[in-house]
Formats: structure tokens, sequence, C-alpha cells
């Protein structure tokens, strides 16, 4: 009787500390999209309009949990990358050629065009306890990631990032609940959807920000460096879900930051959210922000390269992952890039607005292979996508198509 008794104890304790064991690939994940320019949106939505567009952080939680879920999936599943997938998925020569090109070009360059922002972004933490000017600082951020891509070590990475995650909800949660926000007016935002007059572009750049392409790429290789069976496939998910809500939240807490403290307020830069916490944090408010910013920022610089190297590395099929010579040329040639543009000291604001429009044109094209893919019975049998996940993976889509059209439309407004 006894026996029985404790029998279930025993089970829970084993599934929590299964839950717990499995965070990895997921906190990269949200490593990765929590970067300059997401903070930099959030505060800027919350200086602007208040709660009023935090249901768009909401649904671009919901949004990558979902694409997200496919790709550890598929990774788990099929023991293939979504590049990989991608290659083996047309027979036709002129079409595997045209995706697998699409799919090298489009990610490469929007990884240069991320790293560069990121650097720029990373370095705002710094340069703003210093006073040393940000494209001075951007380049040695940029050799200590390339040093770090260049070690091979996925296991090293994963601890990396997973440090920046605790440091940014440490850093960004704690400020939310300093402030003291308005709980129903939070609530009323986060769930009651509005779009306030000109707030379609921040709305459009917080999901932009959220739902990151060479992300898939990222997870679904990853995965497999923790993960070899579908049994396996519960522990992904906890960790996608656990992950991205963290992620979610530490957005969102920035929002609501800058909402109960900004609002109606100007903002140049999200370092501006440091004057605000002064009454509350005295002397301490400056570093506090700028901690979180720097780790938002290395994090995301992290990621750029990393998914650069692991897309191309995948749909060419390249063997032995990380450790691979042509995964670290490839994430090296970003990585000097990066250094390269951001050395040349172009406004942060400016390189992060244009990574986002970027990104916000390729989302509907990777999203939609990954859709195409996750549909393929041969590849994935039983665990292809229920119709429940083709709905709701079809409402992204066409949300995304939509958000890549308008990002399209006002970038080419914007600098004509």
């Amino acid at each position: 009787m006894t026996a029985n008794m404790t029998t279930p104890e025993v089970v829970k304790k084993k599934g929590f500390m299964a839950k717990v064991k499995s965070m990895g690939p997921g906190a990269i994940i949200t490593a990765s999209f929590i970067g300059p320019g997401t903070v930099t949106t959030a505060t800027r939505a919350g200086a602007s309009f208040g709660f009023a567009i935090l249901w768009a952080v909401v649904f671009s939680i919901i949004a990558t949990i979902v694409l997200q879920e496919m790709s550890a999936r598929l990774g788990i599943v099929s023991k293939k990358g979504l590049g990989e997938a991608i290659h083996d998925q047309f027979q036709q020569p002129l079409l595997k050629f045209a995706s697998i090109w699409l799919v090298i070009i489009s990610i490469g360059v929007g990884c240069a065009a991320y790293i560069s922002g990121d650097l720029m972004g990373t370095s705002l933490g710094i340069s703003t306890l210093t006073s040393i000017p940000a494209n001075v600082v951007s380049p040695f951020i940029g050799v200590a990631i390339l040093f770090l891509g260049l070690s091979g070590s996925y296991k090293l990475i994963e601890k990396v990032m997973i440090t920046l995650v605790v440091i940014m909800s440490i850093t960004f949660i704690t400020t939310m609940i300093v402030v003291k926000p308005d709980i129903g007016a939070v609530f009323a935002g986060a769930f009651v959807p509005s779009i306030p007059t000109g707030s379609m572009i921040l709305i459009i750049a917080l999901i932009g920000t959220t739902v990151v392409p060479y992300n898939f790429f990222i997870h679904s290789s990853m995965v497999q460096e923790r993960w070899t069976q579908v049994s396996d496939l519960k522990e992904a998910r906890w960790d996608t879900i656990i992950s991205i809500s963290v992620g979610g939240l530490i957005t969102a807490a920035v929002l609501i930051t800058a909402g109960s403290t900004m609002y109606g307020m100007e903002v140049n830069s999200v370092a501006d959210l440091s004057i605000q916490l002064e009454p509350l944090f005295g002397s301490w408010a400056k570093l506090f922000i700028c901690i979180g910013i720097f780790a938002a920022g290395f994090s995301s610089a992290i990621a750029s390269p990393l998914g650069a190297a692991v897309a191309i590395g995948s749909v060419l099929k390249w063997e032995g992952g990380m450790k691979n010579k042509k995964f670290k040329i490839v994430f090296a040639s970003v990585i000097v890039i990066g250094i390269i543009t951001s050395a040349i000291g172009f406004s942060p604001m400016d390189v992060l607005l244009m990574a986002q429009a970027l990104n916000g044109i390729l989302l509907p094209v990777v999203a939609i292979y990954l859709f195409i893919v996750m549909n393929n019975k041969k590849l994935l049998g039983n665990n292809r996508n229920s119709m429940l996940m083709n709905i709701i993976g079809a409402i992204v889509i066409l949300v995304a198509v939509f958000l890549g059209g308008y990002s399209l439309l006002d970038a080419i407004q914007t600098y004509l």
C-alpha cells in the first residue's frame, strides 16, 4: 500500500526534472529573437501606444511556438534539418536548384544584414556606460563571437545562450515588476486587439522581430544534438513552449515598462529607458538596463552567423555540423561582414529597421517551405502536420505574407 502511494510522487518528480533537463534548443531560439531590434521595437511600442498593441506580442509568441514546434518535430522525426528537407523535397532539377539557391542567397544575405544591427545594438549597452562610440566597441564584440563560433561546440553555445536568457529575464522582468503597471490595462492590451492610428508599422515590427526565418533552420538542426527518438517529441515540445513563452514575457516586460514610464515620449534609443528608471533604481538604472541590452544583442549576434551557417550547411547537406570547416567559413564570413559594416558607423536604428524589413520579406518564403515539408507523409509519416496544425500554420503564413508585403512597400517608400 505504501509503495503504491509513493509511486505517483516519484513519477511527478521525474516528469518535472525531465522538463527542466529538456531546456536547451528552445532557449537558443529565445536568445536569438530577443535582440536589439526586439528590445528597441518593444520600447518604442510602449512609449508610443502604452499597452494598446501588447496583443501583437501575444500573437507573435503563439505563431513562433507553432512554427518552431514544426521545425523541432521535423528534426527529431526525419533526422534532417530544414535545409536538407528542402533539398530532398523537390525531384524536378530546376525546382530543386531554385529552392536550394533561394535559401542560400536569402538566408545568407539576411543574416549578413542582421549581424551588423546586432553588433551595433550589443555595443549600445557598453557605449552608453563608457561613452566609447558604438562603432568602436562592436568589432571587439564581433571578434569574441567569432572565437565562440569557431570552437565548434554546440554545448558551449547552448550554455552561453541560456545564461544570456537568464540575465535578460532577471533584468527586464524585474524592471517591469518594480514599475508597478496597471494590471487591468496590461490584460486589456494583451487580449483585446486594437490598432491605434500610426501603430501598424510597430505591430509588424513586433511580430517580425519575433518570428525569425533562420531560427527554423537552427531549431531543426539543434534538436538533433539533444534528442534522437520520436518518443522525445514531448520533451522537445515542452522546451519549445516554455522557452519561447519566456522570450515573449521578456518582450512584453520591455513594452510594459516603457508604457508605464515613457508613454508619450519620443524614443531615439532603448538606452533612453534608463532615464525613466532613475527614480526607481537611482544610479543603478543605467547599469541595469545596459546589461539587459548587452545580453539581448550578444545572444542575437551569435544567432545570426549560426543561422546562416546552419541553413546553408543543411541545404547543401554538409556533414559534421558545427565542426565542419565549410560551416566555420560561413560563420566567420558573416561575422567579418558584421565587424566591417558595424565599424563604418551606420546608425544602429537605421540598420535595425532595414534588417526588420528584410526579415518581413524572407519570413513568408521560408514559412511556406516549412509548411510544404511538414505535410510530406513519406518524410514524417504519422508525425506530419495534423489538420489543426495545417489550419493554424496557414493562418500564420497568411499573416506572414501580409507582413512581408507591407514591409516591402514600407521599405521602398522609406528609401526612395
